[in-house]
């Protein structure tokens, strides 16, 4: 797969992720909040054991793959949803927003320290203008940006959750392939949310009984769009490009909230925020290297008609 490919795959899988809030919000008030997440998860990992099987790419794996994909499901998956799906229910969407944003960073400075990553002063300012595009987008009209909730500590943990499991991944995908690993780690974690649900929310299965037809396609389309697919290509994307580079594209997730918001929840989309949203392509555009890409196939192009002319 290409860079540019790998590049427009991301973008696809953001558009995914950030409708994915509006339908985590719907559910998350509709039913128990952990027991409606371990079906969720669940489904997605049944969405990708299926497209191993269609694609003939399922193999053995051994104990200790096993237990590393277990543990890393514990951070990516269980500790990650177990922290969003009940922080989402403590904390404004800004608020929410502002912490989700940080992940980029997060996994940036992880990646630097544990896997040796390359810094760039691109990248780093990339990191910078994406942030400051997420901030622009979730600060609108928030009168409570400067207040810390229970919700809010949450939300960081799931961030901090998910950017740890990001270098456990790269460190995995190099010898499992990614859709593999994406499978396992979504069925050990589904188990272990179901089983925590049990204790956590004794009503959790009978409030299963709440949901419309409605409610039930978006829980389907979140499961296997969002959660199975999108991190699946997410996580192969992270074996091509490497943590860092890929956190850099969660920074579009906000944007496309606030589209589907707008979508499916009447909400309206201002100035202020069209100027974030350029501030996170200018950020992902520098940061993912494209930029850097782009300017030295121009250069190499450029030389190559000189010297023929």
């Amino acid at each position: 797969m290409s860079k540019l490919s790998t590049y427009f795959s991301l973008v696809m899988v953001m558009v995914f992720w950030g409708a994915n809030v509006v339908a985590v919000k719907i559910l998350v008030y509709t039913f128990a909040p952990i027991t409606i997440t371990a079906f969720r998860i669940f489904i997605a990992s049944l969405t990708v054991f299926l497209v191993l099987g269609i694609a003939g790419q399922w193999r053995k794996v051994t104990a200790k793959e096993m237990l590393m994909m277990f543990v890393t499901g514990l951070l990516n998956v269980v500790a990650h949803h177990y922290c969003l799906a009940t922080g989402l229910t403590k904390t404004t969407a800004s608020n929410a927003g502002i912490i989700l944003g940080m992940s980029p960073l997060l996994t940036a400075l992880l990646a630097l320290i544990f896997l040796r990553d390359r810094f760039r002063a691109a990248k780093f300012i990339g990191i910078i203008f994406g942030f400051a595009g997420v901030i622009f987008i979730v600060t609108h009209s928030s009168a409570k940006i400067g207040a810390v909730s229970l919700g809010d500590m949450l939300i960081f943990l799931a961030v901090l959750a998910q950017a740890v499991s990001f270098i456990f991944i790269k460190k995995l995908a190099a010898t499992i392939d990614a859709r593999l690993l994406t499978g396992w780690m979504l069925l050990f974690g589904s188990v272990v949310l179901f089983l925590a649900g049990l204790f956590i929310e004794p009503d959790g299965l009978l409030r299963l009984k709440e949901g419309k037809i409605t409610t039930w396609f978006i829980f389907l389309a979140s499961a296997i769009l969002a959660t199975g697919l999108g991190q699946m290509i997410y996580n192969r994307a992270i074996h091509s490009l490497g943590a860092a580079e890929s956190a850099i594209f969660i920074n579009l997730s906000p944007f496309f909230s606030l589209v589907a918001s707008s979508l499916f929840l009447g909400e309206t989309i201002h100035v202020v925020q069209w100027f974030g949203f350029f501030f996170i392509v200018v950020g992902v555009m520098l940061a993912s290297g494209a930029v850097e890409e782009g300017f030295s196939k121009m250069m190499r192009t450029f030389g190559q008609r000189k010297l023929m002319g």
